[in-house]
């Protein structure tokens, strides 16, 4: 493990997350939902709360400098754990649209798709220009299988239940399983399962500590850490 690698990754990703208060900033607020079933007071049920404006998620104390000692550590993590290969430049280009994610998803529920799509395009150029680099076609290949693997497992849950999985979520594993699949079959498979899990537990131990809560708990930051997890942990669990 080279000190300046990790050095780097963790500077590199915290100057890159600074920006993650103007980012969220930026968003397009969505449009209001369409009213469910008969109107309130007749019968609707409790409504849920009403969605936070991103201008007073940017504007929260603390932001900037949370994000960019999250990004940091998280840099120097994936550099200590990965090393000096391609698929840390890909991992290290997660790292900051994640943070915002985890941010935005966490406060509001919903996985901006005005963060993920320029995510995607920048992962799939970088697996890209790691082919040209590397002169293997081996990353390309795992990249693509782990996409259509993760990104095709959440597809067809959304089918199967829309009501608990966001389409945003769908298109957050294609770019996750993009990048786990770039490392390997094992970051995959242990980083998607490592996201139902922490959810799981996870949302059980918040749900104990908040019975009263209306809305559930948002899926992204689990699939993040889980992702996380995938690679640190395979090396442990896939042989």
């Amino acid at each position: 493990m080279s000190l300046a690698l990790v050095l780097g990754a963790a500077a590199a990703c915290g100057l890159a997350a600074a920006a993650v208060p103007d980012v969220v900033r930026r968003l397009p607020e969505p449009a209001p939902p369409e009213p469910e079933g008969s109107p309130r007071g007749e019968g609707a049920g409790e409504p849920e709360d009403p969605k936070e404006p991103y201008a007073a998620i940017a504007s929260s104390r603390g932001l900037r400098a949370g994000s960019v000692l999250a990004a940091a550590l998280l840099g120097a993590v994936l550099a200590a754990a990965v090393g000096a290969t391609w698929s840390l430049v890909v991992l290290l280009v997660l790292v900051p649209p994640g943070v915002a994610l985890a941010v935005v998803d966490w406060r509001t529920r919903l996985l901006p798709t005005r963060v993920i799509a320029p995510t995607y395009a920048v992962v799939v150029a970088v697996v890209l220009v790691g082919w040209a680099v590397t002169s293997s076609a081996d990353g390309v290949v795992g990249a693509a299988l782990g996409w259509l693997v993760a990104g095709g497992l959440y597809l067809l849950l959304w089918l199967l239940s829309p009501s608990s999985l966001g389409y945003g979520d769908v298109r957050l594993s294609g770019v996750l399983g993009l990048v786990l699949g770039h490392l390997g079959w094992g970051p995959l498979l242990v980083g998607v399962w490592s996201g139902f899990f922490l959810m799981g537990v996870v949302g059980l131990v918040l749900r104990l500590r908040d019975p009263r809560r209306r809305r559930s708990w948002p899926f992204g930051p689990f699939m993040l850490l889980g992702a996380l997890a995938g690679v640190l942990l395979s090396p442990l669990v896939v042989p």
